[in-house]
């Protein structure tokens, strides 16, 4: 069974541990906006397989050189374009689903003119 990438699983320590980054880079993350940590009910920050990703990206944007700033708006454009792609494919596949069926109607009005 596959997990689902959204689901929270880390907490602070092993989250830093898996990006190599110190606690306190993540929670300046956070404030700034960059990331945004599920919270348990006893307030306790807990991090996705995706909040993961998002930490590599910022730290190879950093590290050619990005400021956060930067990194922000590369974010944001990222998740916009994404959202598009996603809405694109979605209308696609609804224009196809139309297509197969005006396809099969014309298949049988062409029947049932031959019969």
């Amino acid at each position: 069974m596959r997990r689902d990438a959204s689901e929270p699983l880390y907490v602070i320590s092993v989250a830093a541990k898996l990006v190599d980054m110190h606690p306190q880079t993540l929670r300046m993350y956070e404030r700034l906006g960059l990331i945004k940590p599920a919270r348990t009910g006893n307030n306790i920050r807990l991090y996705s397989d995706e909040d993961i990703d998002r930490f590599r990206q910022i730290q190879r944007l950093t590290g050619v050189g990005v400021n956060l700033a930067g990194v922000e708006m590369v974010l944001d454009l990222l998740e916009k374009m994404d959202r598009m792609r996603r809405e694109l494919e979605d209308e696609m596949s609804h224009r196809a689903e139309e297509m197969e069926r005006e396809i099969e109607r014309l298949r049988q009005q062409a029947a049932a003119s031959r019969g």
